[in-house]
């Protein structure tokens, strides 16, 4: 069974920093695209930053110049060093991967339980 950890989120002040990680396991032949999308309250999810298998990496423009999002495919896991950060940043943020699962034989999306992301003074 696949299955997508998360962790490092917190309570931070405006200004300061955090790095998220997450971490896929289970029966994995390969992972395409990985990222991470976030979902604050009474808002739709929406897409934070997005990595290939080559590395190639897009960003929503809200966090451009603040989020850097990186990966080990040797170690399949997926990372989102946050700088900067701003009250609107507060939000539960859930890594996903598109993968193909030996157990499915399919390629599908999967997700993290998410992790919430507070920053506050």
């Amino acid at each position: 069974q696949v299955q997508l950890v998360e962790s490092g989120g917190g309570l931070v002040q405006p200004g300061e920093s955090l790095r998220l990680s997450c971490v896929v396991s289970g029966l994995i032949f390969s992972i395409n695209d990985m990222g991470w999308y976030r979902q604050a309250p009474g808002k739709q999810r929406e897409m934070v930053a997005a990595i290939s298998i080559g590395g190639g990496a897009n960003y929503a423009d809200s966090v451009k110049g603040r989020f850097t999002i990186s990966r080990d495919n040797a170690k399949n896991t997926v990372s989102l060093q946050m700088t900067a950060l701003k009250a609107e940043d507060t939000a539960v943020y859930y890594c996903y991967a598109h993968l193909w699962s030996l157990t499915r034989g399919s390629w599908d999306e999967y997700w993290g339980q998410g992790t919430q992301v507070t920053v506050s003074s």
